[in-house]
Formats: structure tokens, C-alpha cells, sequence
């Protein structure tokens, strides 16, 4: 199977782990501070349900996201704030069935779509395993706040290879929104899977590159610790530099954790 089919079922396991964790809690879980700075339980799973719904309207209606996509350009800095505070207000049973029937939706729309079509978003237009892939990526990562607040340890899973995979592609984007020119040079990439496996980007022999375990790698691009915090290692100065500004989310440049500020990665 490949990858780009084996995404749709890897979202799906993605998010119904993270549902196991949160469909339980109390009311006061939901307002549990998250590590991310004004955000509880009740904005990251507002956030993945507002995501999830303007994705289905990529995917379904262009001529919407459209109008969602001029709204968040007027406001680069806090459409994705305001969004999360928002659909936060509601109950945490509501904001869960909430989330719930917007992922199921999205997941048929997303299988449903014509081999090859691509689907507008805030960066570059995806494909619909591309989409997926995205998805999938932040639900593992708001998934990781979410059990950080919640003193929850996750085990991390093959499905890492999705977001490894595209946190390596977003390396130029990550240079772009910034205003900085992307090196020419690719790099390699060398990672070790959960199991031991090696995961490997970019080719043999090329004189910059990057190692380390695939959790801390994953955890560095999507900004949930700071490289201090992480056994991501670098040669060269270019590939050095990338981490400091990595992410594999579209969007401006975020705002990464301070050092230290680490609350389990997994075990």
C-alpha cells in the first residue's frame, strides 16, 4: 500500500487515539492550560474542528474557502486564535461531537476525491492525500499538547512518517515565509523510526544533513519544543539554520517553545 493511500486510514487511527484521550473528561480538563500559551484542552479541539471544516470546504465547496481564505489574509496573525476561542466557548460534550462529525465528513470527502485533483488551501493547493497528510500532522500535534495537559504519555507510531515526510517538504516554505532565500542545496535527512527503523530524505552523499530520532524530529517541526530540548542534530550551517525555523504547518512563521518548556514527548 502506498503512502498516499495509507494516509487516509493513518488520519483516522491518528484521530481516534486522540479521541480515547479526551472523550472521558471532565469540565474541568477542558479548560486544562495546554502548553501552548492561552490555549486549553477546549481550543486545541476547537482548533482541529474548525480545521477540519474549512478543509471539507476546500475540498467541497472552493468558492467558500475562498471567502474563509481572503478572511484569514485580513488578519494573518489572528484568524487561527480567534477561530480556536470561538468554538472553544461550547461544552466540552458539543465541542466533541462537534469535532467527531466534522473528521468523518472530511475522511469520505477526502477518500471520494478524483485521483489527481487538487484542492485549494492557505499555502500551495494539496492534493487530497496531501490534505490528509496535513491533517493528520496537526492532530498528532495538537494531540501532544492535549496530552501534556492532561499528564498523558503517547506512544509514538509508524504514522510519524507522515509527519516527518512532511516537514522535510516544507523545508523551502519554511525559508519563504520568512522573507529568506532557501538554500539550493538539499539536504539528507536520516531518522529513526519508533521501531528502529531508518527513514531517510534527500540524497546519498550530500554534504549537509540532518539526524536523530523521528518523535524529536516531528516534535521540532511542528514547533512542539525547541531544538535544545530535542537529539535533532545538524551538519552544516545552512541545515543548522533550518532548524531553528522549521515547520511544517502553512501559515506565518510561528512562534516555537522556549527551551525547557517540554512536557513528554512520549514514551
Amino acid at each position: 500500500m502506498s503512502d498516499a493511500v495509507a494516509v487516509f486510514g493513518d488520519l483516522k487511527a491518528e484521530s481516534d487515539e486522540l479521541d480515547l484521550i479526551v472523550r472521558k473528561l471532565r469540565e474541568a480538563d477542558w479548560v486544562a492550560d495546554t502548553p501552548a500559551p492561552g490555549w486549553t484542552v477546549a481550543h486545541q479541539i476547537a482548533h482541529l474542528a474548525w480545521t477540519d471544516a474549512v478543509a471539507l470546504l476546500a475540498v467541497t465547496e472552493p468558492g467558500a474557502f475562498a471567502v474563509e481564505a481572503e478572511r484569514a489574509a485580513r488578519a494573518p496573525d489572528g484568524f487561527v486564535d480567534e477561530a480556536a476561542r470561538a468554538g472553544a466557548v461550547d461544552p466540552g460534550p458539543v465541542l466533541l461531537a462537534r469535532w467527531r462529525d466534522g473528521r468523518e465528513r472530511l475522511g469520505a470527502a477526502l477518500g471520494e476525491a478524483p485521483p489527481g485533483a487538487r484542492f485549494p488551501w492557505y499555502g500551495p493547493p494539496m492534493s487530497a492525500p496531501s490534505l490528509a497528510t496535513a491533517r493528520l500532522m496537526e492532530t498528532w500535534a495538537h494531540g501532544q499538547d492535549i496530552a501534556a495537559a492532561l499528564g498523558v504519555a503517547r506512544l509514538p507510531t509508524a504514522r510519524l512518517r507522515h509527519v516527518a515526510r512532511i516537514g522535510v517538504r516544507a523545508r523551502d516554505y519554511a525559508y519563504l515565509v520568512r522573507g529568506e532565500q532557501p538554500p539550493e542545496e538539499p539536504f539528507r535527512v536520516e531518522l529513526t523510526g519508533p521501531r528502529g527503523e531508518l527513514w531517510v530524505y534527500g540524497p546519498e552523499g550530500a554534504s549537509q544533513y540532518v539526524t536523530g530520532p523521528a518523535l524529536d524530529f516531528c516534535l521540532l517541526v511542528t514547533q512542539r519544543a525547541h531544538r535544545a530540548d530535542l537529539a535533532v542534530r545538524a551538519k552544516g550551517p545552512d541545515a543548522g539554520h533550518w532548524l531553528e525555523i522549521a515547520q511544517a504547518f502553512a501559515g506565518p512563521p510561528g512562534k516555537g517553545r522556549a527551551p525547557g518548556s517540554l512536557r513528554g514527548r512520549g514514551v
